[in-house]
């Protein structure tokens, strides 16, 4: 695996301008290390992941990234650009302009569906892949065009109403209850609602019509071409997730599935000893 030349371990904060794309993204650890991606979820942002990120760099190359329609990432060109595919092509060259060649992966909710298409299309860059409460999107052209119609509906709330109408809205699906249900999450809780606060709605709305789950393409099928190991991680109490990662499981013998206890939707918040620990055995493994 090729890394980059300079070793550092502070975190470091840059913004990289690539064709329609401004990324913003922060590392921190050793770049002689293995490289490993992080790919947030709807409404975060690199952020998300620095409780992870601070237990994790001493053994990886961490890298953050803030997705289009969200943190400080910028897009210069055509709404078409949030979608999955020309977000995946950007990142992908993104990496090479780095001088990655090769780096791990990983994702939670929306960053784990396209770390997803990622992983399937660019199979030579990602040798291993771990996918947080993520699916590979919908299975036929009816449950895509359903979804692409609540999708739209989320957007043009978004679009009309405040956006902390949208978080309390947002945060009353079942998919969040285990984090909102126990006082030991309350500070937790609240520091990410304070993050998603910072977000320009407007994009938001572009995020969920361009690469909500009604619109990105279908990978069911594409699962069985999958060349590298995936680590399937779903929270015990995320009944939704937990039957999804079943399935997919079936479809490759390179899927692993690991069921965390005592966690909902967003493990790594909830639980991060148990997620860190899980991960780093995960890439650490022969």
């Amino acid at each position: 695996m090729r890394r980059l030349a300079v070793s550092y371990f502070i975190t470091i904060a840059v913004k990289l301008k690539m064709n329609d794309y401004d990324f913003y993204i922060e590392t921190r650890g050793n770049s002689t290390n293995t490289p490993l991606l992080f790919l947030h979820g709807f409404m975060g942002n690199g952020d998300d992941f620095h409780a992870i990120i601070s237990q994790l760099a001493e053994d990886f190359y961490c890298l953050a990234i803030d997705l289009p329609g969200h943190g400080k990432t910028n897009i210069n060109g055509r709404d078409d650009c949030y979608n999955m595919e020309q977000t995946g092509n950007a990142i992908a060259k993104f990496l090479d302009n780095l001088n990655l060649l090769q780096c791990y992966l990983l994702g939670y909710s929306m960053g784990g569906r396209l770390a997803l298409y990622l992983a399937l299309h660019f199979p030579q860059k990602f040798p291993k892949i771990i996918l947080e409460s993520a699916s590979p999107g919908l299975k036929n052209p009816l449950e895509q065009e359903k979804r692409r119609e609540k999708d739209a509906q989320l957007a043009n709330i978004l679009e009309t109403r405040s956006l902390e109408n949208f978080l309390e809205d947002w945060y009353q699906n079942s998919l969040f209850s285990s984090l909102q249900s126990q006082a030991k999450f309350e500070t937790k809780f609240e520091i990410m609602i304070q993050r998603r606060r910072q977000n320009d709605p407007l994009l938001l709305a572009k995020s969920l019509r361009y690469i909500g789950t009604g619109q990105q393409p279908s990978l069911w099928d594409e699962l069985k071409t999958l060349q590298n190991p995936l680590l399937l991680l779903v929270g015990e109490l995320d009944a939704k997730f937990t039957a999804i990662a079943t399935q997919m499981q079936i479809l490759s013998p390179l899927v692993q599935l690991q069921i965390v206890e005592n966690c909902g939707h967003n493990i790594h918040l909830e639980n991060p000893e148990r997620f860190i620990k899980k991960v780093k055995y995960f890439l650490n493994a022969s």
